[in-house]
């Protein structure tokens, strides 16, 4: 029978369900599929071929399978080290994403990232980012195998300005990429605490009208899973299960942080977890428990994570840790053996990643992912043949991605004898290279911005992009009052409030403004029950008309202030503050099953009057688009005037006096 190509004089692992192993063995492929592996003289015997290639009794195994990873993040490796999360995402991470975040940019990480997967013996990986056709585009120029998820997040992203924009843009690129050879098109939902319910559910009915995986982070860290608990009254797993996520072909990165009821939760959907050593511990987000997942009957498979915060590709490097962790967090030097951890990273990583019948393992009718494996090095040496599974320890506890010296995807050669085939390294690290002094530049200049310093001090949360607010002056407050309980209106929440503001303005304008705000709590006898205090840092706002309303799109985080305002002026140096007090009455009111805050303010400091305010906040530019349409009506209900409609916020009142 003819072949395309035979490989012989091997070690193979087939990492099949019965771990067969072939020594001396040989292999015959045919196009990019494999048409028979087994004993070396039986499969020359029965196949002949024009290319017949000696193995050098190196092994030969089934590429690896990175279940996780964000690969155009390449470009984004070492920026910034050793902080805390949040500074790391929100003062680093995202302003330069906004900042450089492309269609190039992307392809130029993607390839950079497909280098350094191929020479580290990877054929397959998971992605998440942005751009996801132009990370698919550059690896099926590197020849590589992906599945590819396009990023969706509540916040805008470098190329969705909402929401709505991003699930528009991942229709589009799993209509263009289903049933193509290498690439699988998936949708990525961020994260729960990154999401709404609407994005995960409609993330999830995408998903299931595709056929395609929904690749989302889980449990990443104790705070996210606290979070959970405290505001929505469940664990993360149940919660996703509501949003009909686990309906779906579920890829769940990280679930460090997740009880044996979720475990099982996840087996029954027969969802697969990505478990990424490194970056949990680097990170100090916990230990996964592997082991007792595997127990359990889940799908784990090993990934890398972005190598902005591991900080590299090498799946030799997780596959020895990820077996490591299992004995340090059971106790047990038996857990998660050699040639159990092998397997997550090949079979059992495959089904975890939903493409078990197409990769994982070298079987007829498999395709013709592999990686060549030397072992003869120094590091690796002597090598003892007694225990037949002491190969697997081999490649687990000794080798190096540096060992590996052939790689080849889909029946073609990607690196032969240590050259890469389809891709000029060279380069790619000079155009990499390039860009870094761009980004340095960028932050140096950034370092010590409003936004940065805010972040630097802890709790800084972005807060809704879209918000609706419309203002009247009125003479007299007891008619509003007495029409907000009105049978038309549902009161859902009623507050009373004192507040003291006071902003700081900074020299630079683009800097935006931060306000310190101090909220007292009237209670029934008009004694203050509670003070809270918290900072909002408030971009330049971004404002669409509708009419005689106003629509504004602006960046907004709000932190904590546990410090005295002497302190933060201090701190900030702000180049001139105005102050602003109020008396406020609040209600949070259901209208025609939309919800809106009604505020009733008296302005005391400056002397302004009273003002009827309306205002919402949401992620979806649609929704707020109808918030902004409902708004008359409202007004028209309360009794207020709609011809001098002001959509000034009380500072820009201010400015203009």
């Amino acid at each position: 029978m003819k072949a395309d190509i035979l490989l012989k004089n091997a070690c193979i692992l087939s990492m099949d369900e019965s771990f067969q192993t072939f020594y001396p063995g040989a292999i015959a492929i045919k196009k990019d599929e494999i048409l028979a592996v087994g004993e070396e003289k039986e499969i020359l015997e029965k196949f002949s071929a024009d290319s017949i290639i000696d193995c050098n009794e190196k092994v030969l195994m089934p590429g690896f399978v990175n279940a996780h990873t964000h690969v155009p993040m390449t470009l984004l490796r070492g920026l910034a080290d050793d902080l805390r999360l949040d500074v790391w995402l929100l003062g680093y991470m995202m302003p330069v994403e906004r900042e450089y975040v492309t269609p190039e940019f992307v392809q130029l990480g993607t390839l950079l990232a497909c280098a350094e997967m191929i020479k580290s013996g990877i054929t397959t990986f998971a992605d998440m980012y942005y751009f996801e056709d132009d990370v698919a585009e550059a690896t099926v120029k590197a020849g590589m195998r992906a599945i590819c998820g396009e990023s969706i997040l509540k916040f805008p992203t470098p190329d969705s300005a909402s929401y709505e924009e991003g699930l528009a843009y991942a229709r589009k690129f799993i209509e263009k990429w289903k049933n193509h050879p290498l690439i699988t098109p998936a949708i990525a939902p961020h994260a729960p605490y990154t999401c709404t319910d609407e994005i995960l559910q409609a993330s999830a009915a995408l998903a299931r009208e595709f056929d395609v995986p929904l690749h989302i982070h889980i449990s990443e860290t104790a705070t996210e899973v606290e979070e959970m608990r405290k505001n929505i009254g469940m664990p993360v797993v149940p919660y996703v299960k509501k949003q009909t996520l686990l309906d779906t072909k579920l890829i769940a990165a990280h679930c460090v942080h997740i009880d044996e009821g979720e475990m099982r939760s996840l087996s029954h959907a027969n969802a697969g977890i990505a478990h990424n050593p490194s970056s949990n511990m680097k990170l100090a987000s916990g230990i996964a428990q592997v082991q007792r997942m595997l127990e359990l009957g889940v799908n784990v498979g090993i990934g890398t994570d972005g190598p902005a915060s591991n900080n590299d590709l090498d799946m030799f490097e997780e596959i020895r840790l990820a077996s490591f962790l299992s004995k340090v967090s059971t106790g047990d030097p038996t857990s998660l053996p050699a040639r159990d951890v092998l397997a997550l990273a090949t079979t059992v990583g495959a089904k975890a990643v939903h493409l078990q019948e197409q990769i994982g393992s070298l079987e007829p009718g498999k395709k013709a992912d592999l990686i060549i494996i030397d072992v003869s090095p120094v590091h690796n040496s002597p090598r003892f043949q007694r225990d037949p599974d002491s190969v697997y320890a081999q490649i687990v506890y000794a080798a190096k991605s540096t060992d590996v010296t052939d790689v080849m995807i889909n029946g073609k050669w990607v690196f032969l004898e240590k050259e890469l085939q389809t891709l000029d390294e060279k380069s790619l690290l000079k155009d990499a290279n390039k860009l870094a002094k761009e980004i340095d530049t960028f932050l140096i200049e950034r370092e010590q911005s409003v936004l940065s310093k805010l972040i630097a001090i802890g709790g800084a949360s972005e807060a809704e992009s879209f918000e609706v607010q419309t203002k009247v002056c009125i003479t007299n407050p007891a008619p509003i009052v007495k029409a907000i309980n009105s049978p038309e209106l549902e009161i859902l929440r009623e507050r009373h409030y004192r507040e003291y503001d006071t902003y700081f303005y900074f020299e630079n304008p683009s800097q935006g403004k931060l306000r310190y705000r101090e909220d007292h709590f009237v209670g029934d006898k008009g004694k203050v029950t509670q003070v809270r205090s918290r900072l909002t840092h408030i971009g330049v706002s971004r404002e669409y008309q509708f009419g005689d309303k106003a629509l504004l799109s602006r960046s907004r985080y709000l932190a904590p202030a546990s410090q005295s305002l002497r302190f933060y002026r201090e701190y900030f140096k702000p180049a001139q503050e105005v102050e602003i007090e109020k008396d406020r009455l609040r209600f949070l009111i259901k209208f025609q099953d939309t919800e809106f805050f009604i505020n009733i303010d008296t302005i005391e400091k400056p002397d302004l009057g009273y003002f009827l305010e309306i205002k919402s906040r949401t992620w979806s530019r649609s929704d707020a688009d109808v918030k902004a349409e409902m708004i008359p009506a409202l007004l028209e209900l309360l009794g207020a005037s709609i011809e001098h409609i002001i959509t000034d916020d009380y500072i820009e009142i201010v400015e203009k006096r």
